[in-house]
């Protein structure tokens, strides 16, 4: 793999070894061996972010191969696809610094190794679309994209392509892409004692977070940056109280339990609008009692106003009160003589219709009467002829 990219032996970036390429002050004159021990440190950040790189996308490749494809699943085609992978990558990287040097130059700045390694990757995966995926195209990016995550979280589950083993293929890739010998150690020494003592002090060396609880993993280079931004970092408290707090749970302190938050004077209600730490409330109050007796002093001088102010309102509602019921009680009285008036027209009226009543019955019998005696007389007059003849 490294006969195909130039040799490189600069000290990586805050080495202090203060020894050239072969760990060892360089001989003008005569043979000198090869160096048989090589430090083997790389960044861990860059190793971890390449690692996750891998397996995403191998899933990007499997999902893109197999949409829209009735008899293949990702999973179906992964060990495959992954060993397409593997070879393409490795293929790709021991041509990248000549290719690179060709296009840009020696003299050009390198890329992010994880950069590199993200575009090979689209390349690979764009090689891997299917018919369907092409021609569907971004109307199923949100399915497509949505199947990707699910697959990435059952290889992790299944364990199929193991994290060590793709952290030991991003060592080989970073290796050969890391042209500027910043994300990776080649120093080489000529025995163990040397390669100890430098890796004791190698700026990559793979260090743990020294505060509790945090399980982080980084290159020594970094440790400062990463204990500046820890959360589990035990730090002063942002509103200078004696606790130690952890980063993460310093606004949570500082609003809840810290002795020197800010609070509102106990007399607060009565007129004092001073603001002061919790814990120098017993000090404010002592220091203030004068005026917060003469706070409320006025607070109880407003009550008893008010509490005349209501006795009149009250004394005003019952008169109100009283002025309305009687007003109430006329206006009932009157309805009552009304009603009474008017119970007495309507038995008048009543009795007046029982008489007309009456009086047209005795005119329809005395009609009756008066039509017998009509045909009685006719009958009469009717036979006394009939007896002369």
């Amino acid at each position: 793999m490294d006969s195909s990219r130039p040799s490189r032996e600069t000290s990586p970036p805050g080495s202090d070894s203060g020894v050239g390429g072969s760990g060892r002050p360089s001989e003008a004159i005569g043979y000198s061996p090869a160096p048989l021990f090589s430090c083997d440190y790389y960044e861990v950040e860059h190793v971890r972010k390449i690692a996750q790189a891998l397996l995403s996308g191998l899933a990007t490749a499997c999902v893109e191969s197999t949409m829209g494809d009735l008899f293949k699943t990702p999973a179906s085609i992964a060990a495959n696809v992954r060993k397409e992978m593997i070879e393409y990558l490795r293929q790709q990287s021991e041509v990248y610094p000549t290719q690179y040097v060709m296009i840009v130059g020696s003299s050009g700045s390198p890329e992010s190794p994880v950069d590199v390694i993200d575009d090979l990757l689209d390349n690979f995966v764009h090689d891997k679309r299917n018919l369907f995926t092409r021609m569907s195209g971004w109307l199923l990016s949100e399915q497509k994209e949505d199947k990707i995550d699910d697959f990435v979280e059952e290889l992790e589950t299944m364990g199929f392509w193991v994290k060590g083993r793709r952290e030991n293929l991003a060592k080989d890739l970073l290796k050969s892409i890391d042209l500027s010998n910043a994300y990776h150690c080649e120093m080489k020494f000529d025995s163990s004692e040397e390669l100890a003592l430098h890796k004791s002090k190698c700026p990559l060396r793979p260090v743990n977070c020294a505060n509790e609880g945090c399980r982080e993993v980084f290159s020594s280079v970094y440790a400062k940056k990463h204990d500046d931004t820890c959360p589990l970092k035990l730090v002063p408290c942002e509103q200078n109280c004696s606790a130690m707090v952890n980063r993460s749970e310093m606004d949570r302190h500082c609003i809840t339990v810290c002795p020197m938050k800010f609070v509102n004077c106990p007399f607060y209600q009565v007129g004092c609008l001073s603001t002061i730490p919790q814990s120098a409330v017993e000090d404010h109050c002592a220091g203030f009692l004068q005026s917060h007796l003469f706070y409320v002093l006025q607070m109880l001088h407003k009550q008893e106003a008010s509490v005349g102010d209501l006795t009149q309102r009250v004394i005003l509602l019952e008169q109100s009160l009283s002025l309305s019921q009687r007003s109430a009680a006329v206006d009932i009285g009157s309805l009552c003589l009304i009603v009474k008036e008017q119970e007495a027209k309507i038995k008048t009226l009543e009795q007046d219709v029982g008489k007309l009543q009456q009086n047209m019955k005795t005119s329809d019998v005395s009609a009756e009467v008066l039509q017998l005696r009509r045909e009685m007389r006719s009958l009469q007059k009717k036979m006394e002829s009939q007896s002369l003849k």
